[in-house]
């Protein structure tokens, strides 16, 4: 977990029942506001990962993409989209998940990987892991490696880390929040 000054947690909003009554919801978008927090924060995952040997950054839609591009950017790597079920173009592959809310589909481009790349995943959390797990599959079904999950937020009780880390996936996140902290 990051040891910040600025304290990454104050600009995540809580938004009390979203999606569904007992959920807290975690919004980033505060971060995104806040020049000076996005800074924070993408120095943060840079420097972790600035002299690290992976070839790609993958993002999952949607607020994977906001910081998973700034980082492809800053670090010059190619960017793979991993998108919700029925927005890529081209062809793809998908990969059926779990979610905290129901069952989706993730799918990325076909011709996105080849054997020997390794990829760092982000996204904007981490819950129950599914979404980051469907990703990681994606990626190995393309003959290339995990090199690591990344994300801004661990929701720790719900399992997700461990399951990505049962599965040999490292995780990485900047905070935490137990579930029921507002």
């Amino acid at each position: 977990m990051l040891n910040d000054p600025f304290c990454i947690k104050s600009l995540i909003r809580p938004v009390l029942d979203f999606p569904k009554p007992g959920v807290i919801f975690r919004d980033i978008t505060p971060l995104f506001q806040s020049p000076r927090a996005l800074r924070l924060v993408a120095d943060s995952f840079i420097q972790r990962y600035v002299e690290a040997d992976f070839s790609h950054i993958g993002a999952m839609d949607a607020r994977g993409f906001l910081i998973g591009s700034i980082i492809a950017h800053q670090l010059n790597k190619p960017l793979i989209l991993f998108r919700k079920q029925g927005k890529l173009p081209a062809d793809v592959i998908a990969e059926g998940y779990a979610t905290e809310y129901g069952e989706a589909y993730l799918e990325v481009h076909a011709d996105s990987l080849c054997e020997g790349d390794s990829v760092l995943i982000f996204d904007d959390l981490i819950a129950t892991g599914g979404t980051l797990l469907a990703a990681a599959n994606l990626v190995r079904r393309m003959g290339a490696q995990v090199f690591e999950a990344a994300a801004i937020i661990d929701l720790p009780e719900l399992g997700g880390s461990q399951r990505l880390q049962a599965a040999g996936i490292p995780t990485f996140c900047l905070t935490e929040f137990a579930l029921t902290e507002k």
